[in-house]
């Protein structure tokens, strides 16, 4: 069994490559597995500097994560608007803050495609 096969893709990631209407993601198991572990592997990295921002700066978790979306969308990007949201709703969920506003917020352009 090939090492894709064992990766878990979190629907909630599965649903950046699933265009409106649609119920086939607009790329292949192999690419989407890629992507997913770039942007688990930004998550789990940037952990630490979003708490020593967030303690050292005195600024919200909120605010932490808006300009941690604006860092990962900053050229060159190495992920798209949707994947940079996925990202810092990840990191929310890594550091226990609460994401509500994130999520209600306009987010980025629709899905990859």
């Amino acid at each position: 069994m090939s090492d894709d096969n064992q990766i878990y893709l979190p629907e909630s990631f599965t649903a950046l490559y699933v265009p409106p209407g649609k119920i086939k993601p607009s790329i292949g198991h192999r690419e989407m597995a890629e992507r997913y572990e770039l942007c688990e592997d930004l998550a789990n990295l940037l952990t630490e500097k979003a708490a020593n921002m967030q303690f050292t700066l005195g600024i919200t978790e909120e605010l932490v994560l808006t300009q941690c979306e604006l860092g990962l969308l900053a050229e060159p990007a190495v992920v798209s608007p949707v994947e940079a949201r996925w990202v810092v709703c990840r990191l929310g969920e890594l550091l226990n803050w609460p994401i509500d506003q994130l999520l209600q917020s306009s987010p980025p352009k629709s899905p990859v495609t």
